[in-house]
């Protein structure tokens, strides 16, 4: 299987796992219908949030994900 079809697999799943498939399917016809700057919502995303704040959410998702 090519890297790319594989990775769009992964990302579709992990998109209907925390999404579930209607949403994640509402997700990605968004991307697709308007017009969105990936690396300039990228840089905004975390600019509410301290470093340590920032820390403390990955930490907090990282434990979630153990369980």
């Amino acid at each position: 299987m090519n890297q790319e079809i594989a990775l769009r697999n992964e990302g579709m799943q992990i998109l209907i796992n925390n999404l579930g498939p209607v949403k994640a399917e509402r997700f990605i016809s968004l991307i697709i219908r308007e017009p969105f700057d990936y690396t300039e919502w990228q840089r905004n995303l975390f600019n509410d949030m301290s470093v340590k704040e920032l820390s403390n959410s990955a930490m907090e998702e990282i434990k979630k994900s153990q369980k």
